[in-house]
């Protein structure tokens, strides 16, 4: 059962505290005390002041994970695994606290946070299993020779995650590179460091020192990351754009550098006329991540496109329940959706919002700011377009907020050039009661992850990742975990054992 909710809870989990960085086991200030301030975006008012790492903070990171990286290779999966034991206590232990950090920090409804925390669980005790089961290969290349394979880890890995789910990407993230071997410089999104800084802390507790290192910071921050001589393999989440800029700074770093990226999406969800409504309607609007990151998410399924025989039906009830939902305070035990990020991406959301009324598209619902939400906090409320047109902004570019667009189809092959006619490629849902048609519109729908009568979850031991300019690699699977390692063919040249015999015995 979740705590009581607190008179005050930033009293309670904010005020008076200190965030730091974890460098080496110590926590530590920023080189000089260079601070940012983060900003409550249930509010608009100031919560705390989070170091602001530089370049020089980062390469201290570095070399304590350096040091500490031989160490932790040589305990093995079985000694790896036992600190994943005790973190995964420790995430038990502070639940309540992470999910109100990111409620208080990020703007997501507490009830949705405590979810994110509980998946935690199944990483922390999924990734040793999956690592206990690594193999390598005996390879028949030659006869009378044996050529077999094996794995190490790169060293240093550095991680920079995203705003939209700060704790369980602090969390969940590391953890492949963890298990193989590595050792870890992280860094959350400036907007939302609040959560990963109070898990630094639980990671100092359940890992050796400099195992596991955190800086926090803006882009000077990443950027050092990026180009650290030291740190030969790279893993971002975030925005394709923010991905692309990664790539060309790890290519001007002088260094090979292997990197995976996890980024955007312009997600289709495709309905039939065959579906039962209101399941359809529920699916979208559980698909839209709504109420549980105010549809900040690149899994989201923003573009709907629905069969014309009942498309004014499923925009009438999307938008019938959506206008129901309670846009408030995110540390509010009632709150369906809470705001987004930040003043700037209400700025970004409302700026799309505002051209898909100038492009012609049919605002049914939603945009404004709620009458009851406070004053100065950064809320939009639910919106459904309709009559969107793909050659639309809303239509065609990732908003990455609570806007989900509905476009009518008739035409099967056209709808599969609609659904697939965007820079994106991340997911995409089918619903329909036809098993033959669901699966043959799944083979061609252009996307890393596809869904039949289902959206937007996750189930670990399944690659998740995008095509196109959703990014590079696979996560939450034995992809993921062999992506950390690097592999190398040992040779072993094998005598005539007959002469061998003949050595022995002279």
């Amino acid at each position: 059962m979740p705590e009581t909710l607190t008179q005050d809870p930033v009293a309670r989990y904010v005020r008076g505290r200190e965030f730091k960085m974890l460098i080496g086991g110590e926590f530590v200030d920023a080189e000089g005390g260079a601070v940012s301030e983060t900003t409550n975006p249930n509010t608009g008012e100031v919560l705390a002041e989070v170091p602001e790492a530089s370049p020089a903070d980062v390469e201290r990171a570095v070399e304590a994970a350096r040091k500490a990286q031989p160490a932790w290779e040589a305990l093995g999966v079985e000694g790896r695994s036992a600190c994943f034991a005790k973190f995964d206590e420790l995430i038990t232990e502070h639940r309540e606290e992470l999910a109100m950090l990111d409620a208080i920090d990020c703007g997501n409804p507490v009830r949705a946070m405590r979810i994110d925390i509980d998946l935690c669980h199944d990483y922390l005790r999924g990734w040793p299993k999956l690592a206990y089961a690594m193999t390598g290969q005996v390879i028949p290349a030659s006869p009378g020779n044996l050529h077999y394979t094996a794995h190490r880890p790169f060293g240093v890995v550095g991680r920079i995650t995203a705003f939209n789910h700060p704790a369980m990407f602090a969390v969940t993230r590391p953890l492949p590179s963890l298990i193989t071997g590595n050792t870890l410089v992280m860094k959350p999104a400036p907007q939302t460091s609040l959560s990963t800084l109070r898990l630094a802390e639980l990671f100092a507790e359940a890992f050796p020192p400099g195992v596991v290192n955190i800086v926090s910071g803006g882009v000077a921050a990443g950027e050092a990351i990026v180009r650290s001589q030291h740190i030969k393999r790279l893993a971002f989440t975030g925005s394709a754009p923010t991905g692309l800029a990664i790539q060309r700074t790890a290519a001007e770093s002088g260094k090979v550098k292997q990197v995976s990226l996890e980024l955007g999406g312009k997600n289709a969800m495709v309905v039939f006329p065959d579906v039962d409504l209101d399941a359809a309607v529920e699916g979208a609007i559980f698909g839209m991540n709504f109420n549980v990151c105010q549809g900040q998410s690149c899994g989201s399924n923003s573009r709907v496109l629905v069969h014309r025989s009942i498309y004014d039906e499923f925009v009438q009830r999307s938008a019938d329940v959506l206008r129901a939902y309670r846009v408030g305070v995110a540390y509010e035990e009632a709150t369906d959706m809470g705001p987004v990020v930040s003043s700037a991406h209400r700025d970004r959301v409302v700026s799309y919002i505002e051209s898909g009324k100038r492009d012609g598209a049919t605002l049914v619902t939603g945009g404004g700011h709620p009458a009851d939400a406070p004053d100065g906090g950064y809320y939009v409320e639910p919106v459904v377009f309709a009559d969107v047109r793909p050659d639309m902004a809303i239509g065609q570019e990732e908003i990455f907020g609570p806007v989900m667009s509905v476009m009518a189809w008739d035409d099967y092959d056209a709808m599969i050039e609609l659904a697939n006619g965007v820079d994106l490629g991340l997911t995409a849902s089918v619903w329909t009661n036809d098993l033959d048609i669901a699966h043959k519109t799944a083979d061609r729908l252009d996307a890393g992850y596809v869904w039949i009568n289902d959206s937007t979850r996750h189930y670990f031991g399944t690659p998740f990742g995008g095509t196109k300019n959703s990014g590079i690699g696979r996560e939450e699977s034995a992809e993921e975990l062999l992506s950390f390692l690097e592999s190398k063919v040992v040779h072993t040249r094998l005598r005539d054992p007959k002469d061998a015999l003949k050595r022995m015995t002279a």
